[in-house]
């Protein structure tokens, strides 16, 4: 088993010792849970337990350091461990310390450099650098035909009562707006495909000119950025299409281009989407996911998106303050994480899946949380409105269900396909957050968060398995 370092311990006990207060909140009452329904099957996306808390990177830490530490503070304390610093990972600044990327000597033991990390005043936590891994009516071919269930309604043909209900917004004229910006922390995504290039970001400040315009950091970031290649393609996916399926397909249904007589039709006919790639072939590292985090939150406060959520479709690893810091940081800039539960048919309340068990709200251990919790937790159901049976679930930690079982999106080489996960039930969710900024201008995250709960469909395979008790509505808001 993995050990906690004794700060990283104190926080989760914290954690878990509040997230009742976030259960009751939400939760509806059992006696309006009345329909009853059948099951899934799996598709790896994200599972990651507290113990054992899954793969990280040989002989190498995420170490934040305190505010105001100096250089030589700093390389003091990695002496201690005889580490070397490989690379920042987040500049100091308001309210954050610096934090790296460090490698240990061969053969130093990973919990033992923990600690002597953490012996030093100048070091606020050392953590494993984890890897995660993969977790109107329309007139497009694959909606007509009945294939994408997940989109659908009880009251227009094709139905599914268990569907997200988008069909029913659309036909009220809640097709989405191009002013709303969602991150997709993931694979990269194709944005040339047919179905998804009018929806794709294009910086307005930094173009293909080799110059960073924006000061960011990042040189021509034109659509997002790659952080597993450090560069500015978002799309690696090669002649095959082997690579950035995963990305592509959670890009699909957010905001596959609608009415087009193409393909399919994503929750939001309009949005904005950006890719912030940082799973590659071998998975993404903590390192990384960081500095996607960050990068969407710069980019609203930069720019001044309308910037709503991310969705994140992955997982793995354990608990990570790093991690926890960077979604704070986009929850106090008013952006929802929205995130896979996991795909390993557990209980997220004893077995804690990460990113999706994180909670940002301030505490008395984690006084710098922002004022709310911005984490949506999001479980998969299947057509005919039963948990999905890979699916995690969790009464006081996995909010709601949406469709994840045989979900038809977009794939690279401009084609589709059918995948099943709580990976595909999320992006759902982050459709529905996006649908809901567009018809409400100004919305802050957390009543964005309060109309996709508060708006649930009561579902009885959801009763005592989710927070809400019940499935996704974007018709509902």
């Amino acid at each position: 088993m993995t050990r906690r370092s004794p700060a990283i311990a104190r926080v989760v006990e914290a954690r878990e010792g509040e997230i009742g207060t976030k259960a009751a909140r939400w939760r509806v009452p059992a006696a309006v849970m009345v329909l009853a329904l059948m099951a899934a099957f799996l598709v790896p996306t994200a599972h990651a337990s507290s113990a054992p808390a899954g793969p990280a990177e040989p002989d190498e830490l995420i170490v934040g350091y305190r505010q105001a530490s100096t250089p030589e503070q700093r390389a003091k304390a990695r002496g201690r461990a005889g580490a070397t610093a490989e690379e920042r990972v987040v500049r100091e600044g308001p309210n954050k310390g610096e934090v790296e990327r460090v490698k240990l000597p061969r053969g130093k033991h990973r919990d033992t450099a923990i600690a002597e990390l953490e012996s030093d005043p100048a070091v606020a936590y050392a953590e494993p650098n984890w890897v995660y891994t993969k977790a109107a009516t329309s007139n497009d071919p694959y909606y007509e035909n009945g294939s994408l269930w997940g989109m659908y309604g009880d009251a227009f043909s094709p139905a599914n009562e268990f569907g997200s209900q988008a069909s029913e917004a659309w036909a009220g004229n809640h097709t989405g707006n191009k002013s709303v910006v969602v991150g997709i922390i993931d694979e990269g995504v194709q944005v040339t495909h047919p179905d998804l290039n009018d929806n794709a970001w294009v910086n307005p400040v930094d173009g293909p000119d080799g110059k960073d315009n924006d000061g960011n950091g990042y040189v021509d970031d034109t659509n997002g950025w790659d952080f597993v290649n450090n560069d500015n393609t978002v799309y690696d996916g090669g002649r095959k299409g082997n690579q950035d399926k995963h990305g592509t397909h959670v890009a699909g249904t957010i905001g596959a281009e609608g009415g087009n007589d193409t393909g399919v039709a994503g929750v939001n006919w309009d949005v904005t989407m950006i890719p912030a790639k940082f799973l590659g072939r071998r998975g993404g590292t903590l390192a990384n996911a960081i500095k996607a985090v960050d990068y969407l939150t710069d980019l609203k406060t930069r720019h001044g998106l309308n910037f709503v959520a991310t969705n994140n479709s992955w997982g793995g690893g354990g608990f990570s303050q790093g991690l926890l810091d960077a979604i704070t940081r986009a929850a106090k800039a008013n952006i929802l994480f929205i995130a896979a539960a996991g795909n390993s048919g557990a209980n997220n309340d004893t077995d804690a899946s990460y990113p999706s068990n994180y909670d940002t709200t301030a505490t008395t251990a984690n006084p710098d949380g922002a004022a709310y919790d911005s984490v949506v937790a999001v479980a998969a159901i299947d057509s005919g409105g039963q948990l999905a049976s890979f699916s995690n679930y969790g009464v006081k930690t996995v909010d709601l269900a949406a469709p994840g079982v045989g979900i038809y999106s977009t794939l690279p080489n401009n084609s589709y396909g059918s995948y099943s996960g709580t990976s595909m039930a999320t992006p759902h969710v982050t459709g529905g957050a996006a649908l809901y900024a567009a018809s409400n201008p100004g919305a802050t995250a957390l009543q964005i968060k309060t109309a996709i709960m508060g708006s649930v469909v009561p579902t009885a395979s959801l009763l005592d398995k989710t927070v809400s008790g019940g499935r996704l509505n974007v018709s509902g808001f």
